[in-house]
C-alpha cells in the first residue's frame, strides 16, 4: 500500500474460501506447469548431451534452441508467479488482500477472479505498466 494511505472503503474481500480456493487451485496449477517444465528442460538438456550440437549446421539446432529458450523464458514466468501467488496467499491471511497498494482502493472483484495475484486496481496497473501511449484513467 502506498505511504500514509488506508482503504477508502473497507469493502474488500475476506478470507473468503472462494477466494482462498481460487488462489489454491492457480498454485497447484503454476507448480503442476513448473513440474513440467523442469521435466522438459532436463530431457532437452539429457538429449543434447547424448548428440553432437551443433547448431550452426544441424538442420533442427536452431529449432531446438528456440524451444530451450522458449521452456526457460516460460519456466522463469511460472516461478514469478508462484511467489505472486504466494504473496496474495500472504495477503489473504493478513486481511490485506484485494487493497490497491498504490491508491488503496478495493480492487473489483472481477480482476481479483481473474487475476487473483493481483496487487494493483486496473487504473493503478495501467499507470504502473510502461506504455506508449498517455493516455489512461488514474484513480
Amino acid at each position: 500500500m502506498g505511504v500514509g494511505r488506508q482503504p477508502q472503503n473497507m469493502d474488500v474481500p475476506d478470507a473468503d474460501p472462494p477466494y482462498a480456493d481460487l488462489l489454491s487451485d492457480r498454485v497447484t496449477q503454476a507448480q503442476t506447469q513448473r513440474t513440467a517444465l523442469v521435466a522438459a528442460i532436463e530431457e532437452m538438456r539429457v538429449a543434447r548431451s547424448l548428440t553432437f550440437a551443433d547448431d550452426e549446421h544441424d538442420p533442427e539446432g536452431s529449432t531446438v534452441s528456440l524451444d530451450q529458450a522458449r521452456d526457460a523464458a516460460l519456466l522463469e514466468r511460472t516461478e514469478q508467479t508462484l511467489t505472486e501467488l504466494t504473496a496474495a496467499q500472504q495477503r489473504l491471511a493478513s486481511g490485506t488482500y484485494g487493497v490497491c497498494e498504490r491508491c488503496g482502493r478495493p480492487i473489483p472483484a472481477e480482476r481479483l477472479l481473474a487475476r487473483p495475484e493481483a496487487r494493483l486496481c486496473v487504473p493503478c496497473s495501467a499507470r504502473a505498466a510502461p506504455r506508449a501511449s498517455t493516455g489512461g484513467v488514474g484513480c
